[in-house]
Formats: structure tokens, sequence, C-alpha cells
């Protein structure tokens, strides 16, 4: 059955060379009549990395420990969802799912009427691009990371998965940054083609793709939050976002495909930024595959890596190549030939919009590579430190929500589209700082980025009540508004929490703020799997009981004496409660790390409003809206 699977990895790269050889081939000869194959090729890819994933699927589910994949990532303890889950726990299964959903996603771009009405020559060239990258993979799962290696004998139980990816957070938070970065590549393959083979009669690659787009960064911003969550959550360290070398891979793509949507609106209503706009979304593929490089190369440490394996030679070719190609692409196409509108303009600011989120995707490409490339003039190399981020970073994305802020203001011929706007945008802005320094918010950029975010909502509000823009532009609202609220969350969790760590013994009280937890029971008990030790705290606020917490320290039978942390909450929209046990000392009392997080629901509150009503836009079927000089 397994040799079956493997043939199927075989049969996707053959059809892969083969389809994308002939698409080559018919454009080398100027003979369109390999189209038809060229088009089957898809089909028997699609279909072939399928089978592979299913019975991938069905080994983990059914335990079959002669698949050193299967061993290594699941036991007989694991629940069924968390076994087809590790899927793509390890690196030859997420590089087979990786695979599968370029594939999948391809095939059903294929079976569109925008795909249709695409003229031969820039199918071929569309092929050429979208073979090349199924091969690549599918030379990767044959060649260097198989998930379908067997042993003999079999083991009678696995390893079991990594207690840290048991959490609903990595049932969804991999599979969505995945099927984010395969919606990308359709959009960045079409890009190329039609800068190889224009044509103006040809719709173009920005309105075709521009839902698939969406959809992608709708997925790959799904992906990231629930990530962050997932960290909050299951770390123990009471934080969302670490700069960590793999949640920064993440993010690199995500600034990039986020400027690729600002700058297809530009294009999109002005015919603009053309070549431009094509390197903004080569950049974003280019940069999933690098992310996809960081994960698995073992170049750089994380928490989240597979560490050093086999696969970074050939990815790092393949980035290398795709550089290469997607710069002599870009070269190619022709330039819009029409000047920007001043700055003082909405074409202005989201021009401006862009080429910041693409500085950041730069300076955090740089920051994370840093251990690599200081090694070219010293030997002692380290990586830059959460400091380093938070300086540099986070003022660019307080200026973000100032953009953000203030494009709804300007019209796109230049100036303002309604000066009132502007006002309530700024008395929004000075009634926020008023309220952030009464609150005991001090720190400047943090002040500065909730009250542009605050501004940000309150054009976005004018924008729906007095414009009627529901009627047009609704993703961007939607997401512009998820944004704000997440940037209000950032600048009020990160900056004015507390954070204590409590000594207690049973029935002893410690402090936190105004809020009072006193240890009211210790349990040291085991359960199939792990050993426990649980504390339940009673949290009380100007005498008024809020609730109880009870974190827990877990030592796994299968993975030695590692601890992890499972920490407990009392959630709010106003300030949360978090609780992580540290430990127990000597004296048999425990240690406890309390924090306090003001306002840090309304990160994943603003992540989920990001991705719902975008994704309820392009759900909804209208007929396009007449452009208005004042959509956003």
């Amino acid at each position: 059955m397994y040799i079956f699977a493997s043939a199927m990895q075989y049969l996707a790269l053959a059809a892969s060379i083969a389809a994308g050889g002939a698409a080559l081939t018919a454009l080398l000869r100027g003979d369109g009549r390999l189209l038809r194959f060229v088009e089957k090729g898809h089909w028997v890819t699609s279909v072939a990395l399928v089978l592979a994933s299913s019975l991938l699927l069905h080994a983990l589910y059914w335990n079959d420990f002669r698949l050193v994949y299967v061993a290594g990532h699941t036991d007989t303890l694991l629940p069924a969802f968390y076994r087809l889950t590790a899927f793509w726990a390890g690196q030859p299964g997420s590089l087979l799912f990786w695979a599968l959903a370029v594939s999948v996603a391809g095939t059903l771009f294929a079976g569109t009427p925008s795909y249709a009405s695409l003229k031969p020559l820039t199918r071929l060239w569309y092929w050429v691009v979208f073979f090349a990258i199924t091969a690549f993979f599918a030379l990767l799962l044959t060649t260097w990371s198989d998930p379908f290696v067997m042993q003999d004998p079999a083991p009678r139980d696995g390893s079991g998965l990594n207690p840290l990816l048991q959490h609903p957070g990595m049932i969804f938070h991999p599979p969505l940054l995945f099927l984010g970065y395969a919606g990308f590549v359709i959009p960045c393959c079409l890009a190329l083609a039609q800068c190889l083979a224009p044509d103006p009669e040809e719709r173009p690659w920005h309105e075709i793709s521009r839902p698939i787009a969406i959809l992608a960064w709708i997925m790959l911003t799904a992906g990231i939050v629930l990530g962050a969550w997932w960290a909050y959550m299951e770390l123990g360290w009471g934080g969302y976002w670490a700069w960590d070398p793999v949640e920064n891979a993440s993010l690199i793509p995500w600034l990039f495909g986020t400027a690729s949507l600002h700058t297809m609106a530009i294009a999109r209503r002005k015919g603009k930024l053309a070549r431009a706009n094509v390197l903004a979304m080569a950049m974003t593929t280019i940069s999933a595959f690098f992310a996809t490089y960081l994960v698995r190369s073992g170049v750089v440490q994380s928490v989240h890596a597979f560490g050093d394996s086999t696969v970074g030679t050939p990815l790092t070719v393949f980035i290398l190549l795709a550089i290469l190609i997607c710069a002599w692409a870009c070269a190619s196409a022709k330039p819009s030939g029409e000047p920007l509108a001043g700055l003082a303009s909405r074409e202005g600011f989201l021009t401006l919009l862009a080429w910041l989120l693409l500085a950041m995707a730069l300076i955090i490409l740089a920051a994370t590579m840093w251990p690599v490339l200081s090694k070219l003039w010293t030997d002692g190399a380290k990586g830059l430190d959460a400091g380093f981020y938070n300086r540099v970073c986070l003022p660019l994305a307080a200026l973000v929500m100032l953009f953000m802020a203030a494009c709804p203001c300007l019209s796109w011929t230049g100036g303002l589209l309604r000066r009132e706007r502007l006002w309530y945008a700024l008395g929004a802005m000075a009634l926020t700082l008023g309220a952030c320094f009464a609150f005991g918010l001090r720190q400047p950029v943090a002040m500065f980025g909730a009250a542009g975010a605050v501004a940000a909502l309150v054009t976005v509000g004018l924008s729906i009540a007095r414009d009627r823009a529901w009627r047009g532009p609704l993703a961007a609202l939607g997401a512009h508004a998820g944004m704000a609220l997440l940037a209000i969350g950032v600048a009020f969790s990160g900056t004015c929490g507390i954070e204590k760590d409590l000594i207690l013994s049973k029935d002893e009280s410690g402090t936190v703020g105004d809020y009072t937890f006193t240890l009211k029971s210790v349990e040291d008990g085991g359960r199939p799997g792990h050993h426990f030790l649980a504390g339940t705290l009673l949290v009380e606020q100007d005498g008024r009981t809020l609730g109880t917490l009870t974190p827990e320290r877990r030592i796994y039978d299968k993975f030695g004496t590692m601890q992890f942390s499972e920490v407990d909450i009392l959630p709010s929209l106003g300030t949360e409660i978090y609780a992580s046990l540290l430990g127990m000392d000597d004296d048999k009392r425990l240690l406890v790390q309390v924090s306090t997080k003001p306002l840090v629901n309304w990160l994943w509150i603003g992540g989920t409003l990001m991705c719902l009503v975008p994704l309820a836009a392009l759900l909804r079927r209208r007929k396009p809206a007449p452009a208005a000089d004042d959509d956003a």
C-alpha cells in the first residue's frame, strides 16, 4: 500500500515535468496544440497527491507504525484528531501537505471562468511556472523527504506527538499557513505569465486573481493569528509574539502579500504600478518558500523549527533561481507609463503604505537572517533579540495605523475628500491620547499606535455610514477595522500588563496589582501518558471573587524530564488574568507566575474580524459596483 503511495509521489513528479516540458515545448515551437495535453497534467498531479495524502492519513488514523513518520509523531494514547493533524507535525508530512495545497489550488483555478478567459499563450506560460513549483515539491518528497519510509520490525508504540502541538490552535494554524502560501502561488504564476506573454486585450492578472489573492491573505492571516493564540495559551510565558525566526518567517509573506493587495488596488483603479505589482506578488510567493526554508533547514534556531535536514540546500537553490526568474519576468513587463498622483492623495498614501510594508518585511528578513549574515565578518555571530524588533518595527506599525486613518480622508485625485472626516479622525486621536495617559499608558509608540487605530476605526465607520461603502470595498474596510482592534490590543496588553512571581503555601495569598491570589489546593498525580502538578488559585478583586485558576506543570512519559506548562486564564474583554505554574520548591510551596493582560482578547477579536468580513465579502454575490471617487 505504501509502495503505491510512494509511486503516487513519483507520478506527481513525472506528470509535472512532462506537462511543464510540453508547455515549454509548445512555447518554443509556437504550437498551441499541446495545450490540451498540458491542461491534463494538473489533474494527474492533484489526483496522485490526493491519493498519497489519503494513505498517509489512513496510516496516522490506524497507528500503522510500520511507517517511520507515523511512529515518530503518534502513539496509541493520542486522540484521533491529533493523530490526523500529525500529518503536518513533521517535515515530510508538512511538505506533502504544501504540495497538495498548491496542486489542488491550481486544479480549482483551472476550472474557473477566469482561467477559461485567458489566451492560449498566457495559459502555457502559466503552466510552465506552476508545474515548475509542483515538480520541485514532488522532487523534495521523492528524494529528500519521503513520508512513506518503512521500518521492519515495526515498534509496538510510537514516540508520541510533541505535547506543545497537542492544542486546538495547532490543528488549524499550520494548514491555514500552507493554504495561504499555496493560494498566493496562483496570482504569482498568472502575473509572471502575463509579463512573459503580454496581451492588451486580456483582462489584467490582478483583476482575474484578486479573489484568490484575498482568500489566500485571509487564510495566512488566520494562520498567524491562531499561531499567536497558540503561543499565548500553550508556551506558558504570557506573550503571543516573541519575534522567533519561524514566527517572522510567516509574517514576512503576510507583509509582502498585504503590500501587494494595496498595489493591486492602485492597478485596478488607475492601471499603474505594473512592474511593482508583479514584483510584490512574486516576492510574496518567494518569501513563502523562504519561510519553508527557515523551518526545514535548521539555518537558525527556533522552538518551531525541525532542525537540520537534507532539504535546506535544495530549497536554497530553488529560491535563488526563483528570484532570478521573477526579476527577469518583472523586467519584461511593460511599464504603465502613467505617473503617480501626488503624495497628498489616496493613491499616494496607498503607495507609501505599500512601501512601508515592504520595508518592514525586508527589515524583519535581514534581522531574522542576522546570525547567518554576521558570520561573514565575525566568528561570534548572535541573533538579534526581541528588543531590536520592538524598537524598529513597532514605530513602523504605529505609522501604518496613521496611514490607515488618513487614507479614507483623501481623494484619489488629490486633496481632502471630506474635510470634516479629517477633523473627526484628529479629534479621535486627541481623545485617545488623553485616555491612554489617564489609564497609565506612557509608552509613546504604543500611545500613538492606539490613537491611530482609534482614528482608523472612526474613518472606517464614517466610510460605511456616510458613503455607503458597505456596497463596495467591504473586504478592505473589515480588514482595516480588524487590524485597528488588533493594534489596540497589542498597545495595551504589551505595555500596561503586570507580571509577578508568587511563592505560595496552601491557603497563603499574594497580590498582583489590584488582584489577590490565594492557593486553595495542590494536586500531584498522574494521568495516562503524563505526570502533573497542579495548583488551584482563588482570584479576588476588592473582596469580590472573580473565579479560580488551575495551572499545571506536566512531565510526559515519552519526553524524558522535559517539563510542559498548561496555563489557565480568567478571560475578559477588559483585563484578563493569566497564570502559569513554574514549579515547587523544597518547602512544598508553589511558584506561580501571574500576569494581567489588559485588552489582550481584542487581538483575537480583531484578527477574527480581519478574516471573517473579507470572507463574507467574497462569498456575497453581487454585481461589481461602479467605482466612485471615494471608494476605499
